[in-house]
């Protein structure tokens, strides 16, 4: 695979999963509805490790251009190569949202509350505070990204094999996300990742969902914006650190 195409397959299947967890928790009549918050945060983790694995050979697999900006801030990554790589991270979450809704249909249709019908798309807060909504986002990117930046930089010594953000490396960056979604994911649901968000609002825009309401574009700044600012945040504390 190219890197972009690693980017849209990885970030598509990330999507399916994840969000494909939410659907199954939230939805009506489904095997895992009322499942909780574990399943949903377990199954993000897993579903990272699933996309990291697919896209990590042939693009490093960001699939967050959080994490593409913050490695192009700290020199780790190209910067001609970052709005391909977002374009297709973008391009990759919303079609892989639009599988989790073909597959669900049935059950979004059986289910009258649009806000958990947007909840298998977009993230949101569980109390309405932009202030701290845009804190909790960057600071659990920050987190994600510097650890991410100490995973990248890894190696087994003494033969100096380096670990990076492939098949080795994405167990530890799923449990890093795992850790940051219980931790600290239950003020606005951890969006982390700009793609992650706003590709599947975008579906939700546009797919003819029955009962579907509001997308909440005024709040869909805060899980685009703050990852971005902690990202830039990691790098620079990244650089400190040393």
């Amino acid at each position: 695979m190219s890197p972009f195409v690693a980017e849209f397959v990885g970030t598509a299947v990330l999507l399916l999963l994840g969000n494909g967890a939410v659907a199954n928790v939230v939805l009506n009549d489904t095997k895992g509805h009322n499942s909780g918050w574990i399943v949903i945060s377990t199954a993000w983790a897993l579903a990272v490790f699933v996309g990291v694995v697919i896209a990590g050979p042939s693009s490093g697999a960001h699939l967050n251009p959080a994490v593409t900006l913050g490695l192009a801030v700290t020199g780790k990554f190209g910067w001609s190569q970052v709005l391909p790589y977002v374009g297709a991270q973008l391009a990759g979450a919303f079609v892989g949202n639009t599988l989790v809704w073909v597959l669900y249909k049935d059950h979004f249709d059986r289910t009258p509350d649009p806000l958990a019908k947007l909840a298998v798309f977009a993230t949101g807060p569980a109390i309405r505070n932009h202030v701290s909504n845009l804190c909790s986002e960057i600071l659990g990117t920050l987190v994600l990204v510097l650890t991410i930046f100490y995973i990248v930089g890894g190696e087994i010594t003494p033969t100096h094999t380096p670990i990076g953000l492939g098949s080795v490396g994405a167990l530890p960056v799923a449990l890093l996300v795992w850790v940051v979604g219980l931790g600290l994911g239950g003020t606005t649901g951890y969006a982390i990742n700009p793609a992650r968000d706003l590709g599947p609002r975008i579906a939700h825009a546009l797919l003819p969902i029955k009962g579907k309401g509001s997308s909440e574009w005024s709040y869909a700044w805060i899980p685009v914006v703050g990852p971005f600012i902690g990202a830039v945040l990691a790098a620079v504390l990244y650089g400190w650190l040393g």
